[in-house]
């Protein structure tokens, strides 16, 4: 069982008083995960196959294309175009790649303080951005020429953004506190 999964199991004790839960279901849980980038004007089918084959490295899970809905003449995107590839996990692959991003990727990312605690919405959810898919040790590090970045997306079932604050430190997603 993975770090994470086990820390959400104790977030029901962690958090009841402070939020009054009543009910081990009532606690914060991790629904989804999503990761997605943009592969924006990669016309050449080798760049877009490499991107593809990265993600699908770094996730465990194979990337779907996503398509334009509308054909913008100024971007030169036609209706059909794949403009992004998107994975959304759940599971124990979910936990695996969380676990991964949290105590491997993070610690190899340049300058690295934590994530701000303002990339959290209303809704409970935090989206962070990845500049480098470098940081994963499962890309190779001798094809540099074709570094991209991607989101990640964590989606909870907290009920407003003070709650799944709470409940990702618990887990160990490092935040920082934002000084406004």
């Amino acid at each position: 069982m993975s770090i994470t999964k086990q820390k959400q199991q104790t977030a029901y004790l962690a958090l009841a008083e402070t939020f009054g839960y009543t009910s081990p279901m009532q606690s914060p849980r991790i629904q989804k995960v999503i990761v997605s980038s943009g592969v924006g004007k990669k016309r050449d089918k080798k760049q877009l196959e490499t991107i593809e084959d990265r993600l699908a490295k770094i996730t465990g899970q194979k990337p779907s294309p996503r398509s334009a809905r509308l054909s913008i003449a100024s971007f030169k995107v036609r209706e059909g175009d794949t403009v992004g590839l998107q994975i959304t996990m759940r599971g124990a692959r979910m936990y695996d790649f969380l676990d991964k991003l949290i105590h491997i990727a993070f610690p190899r990312t340049r300058d690295f303080r934590g994530l701000s605690a303002k990339a959290i919405d209303d809704m409970g959810n935090l989206t962070i951005g990845i500049r480098e898919h470098t940081i994963f040790p499962e890309t190779s590090d001798e094809d540099l020429k074709d570094v991209f970045g991607f989101a990640v997306t964590i989606v909870t079932t907290a009920k407003s953004k003070s709650e799944a604050e709470a409940f990702l430190r618990h887990i160990g997603v490092p935040l920082i506190v934002d000084k406004d």
